[in-house]
């Protein structure tokens, strides 16, 4: 997920707290419809039109055009760069039915009661005005469609062991969030935002990620120790003035630290919604 701009006027900042960060956009790769969309797999019909908001790197994009084929799918994020790299991946993979463009999730350029879907992963809890992004999504659902949203909460991850910069971590990484315009704790608040932006059949669930095996430890650990200083997370963090250079160091060294440990377990639980337009 890559977090979309716009020019809501109570969204000043609204600004994607990762940046592009090439190790940012690793870590997006892995993602799925299986391991991040799953709630979302009994609304998928063979010739169905959707729309992924935030799509970032593509692969749930690409993953649901394969099972919607020959439906419509369309990604919109952002950058540009990400766009293009989107676009790369679905010709890579063969995948024809995906397309993507650059949008703003608060002004969509399609007709009303274009699509039988509309899929955010990850975008909610980067922007500072998520109800009029999700009115705005009800404006482009058919009658019936359906708006899949599924966001992390930050309020109840799990790290064990307890490591003293990875304490500092999270406590600079909310702060950073809430800095940045958007709601780290989004996943709580996917259904009460979707009834006020007007969709009054809303159905909520939960799950999680979990990153335990020595591979799969070695592979967020050593992303997040690299995102913690090099990404745009660290200008954040610096410009906020919630961490200096020297603390976000010893962030990345907890992260090492927590990977080598093989008792090392981080679970991220995310609130899940489908709202029926």
């Amino acid at each position: 997920m890559t977090h979309l701009t716009g020019n809501s006027e109570s969204a000043p900042r609204d600004e994607y707290i990762h940046g592009h960060h090439e190790s940012v956009l690793r870590s997006h790769t892995w993602r799925t419809v299986a391991n991040s969309a799953a709630y979302l797999i009994p609304e998928l019909r063979i010739g169905g039109v959707l729309l992924d908001v935030g799509c970032g790197p593509g692969t749930i994009t690409v993953d649901l055009a394969r099972r919607l084929a020959p439906g419509r799918v369309v990604g919109i994020d952002a950058s540009t760069e990400i766009v293009e790299r989107a676009a790369g991946l679905a010709a890579d993979e063969r995948v024809h039915n995906a397309s993507f463009q650059v949008g703003d999730v608060y002004a969509l350029d399609f007709a009303d009661a274009t699509f039988d879907i509309v899929h955010a992963h990850q975008v909610l809890q980067h922007l500072a005005d998520p109800v009029a992004a999700m009115a705005e999504i009800h404006r482009v659902l058919r009658p019936g469609g359906v708006f899949a949203a599924r966001d992390v909460d930050y309020g109840g991850v799990m790290i064990a062991p307890t490591i003293d910069g990875l304490v500092d971590w999270m406590r600079v990484y909310r702060e950073v969030h809430y800095w940045n315009g958007g709601d780290p704790d989004a996943g709580r608040s996917l259904k009460a935002w979707a009834r006020r932006a007007g969709f009054t059949d809303v159905t909520s669930s939960a799950s999680v990620w979990c990153f335990a095996s020595d591979a799969q430890r070695e592979w967020w650990g050593e992303s997040w120790a690299v995102r913690v200083t090099e990404s745009s997370f660290a200008a954040h963090a610096i410009e906020s003035g919630v961490a200096d250079l020297a603390d976000l160091k010893r962030m990345a060294a907890a992260w090492r630290e927590w990977v080598r440990d093989p008792d090392g377990w981080f679970g991220m639980p995310h609130g899940e919604i489908l709202a029926r337009a």
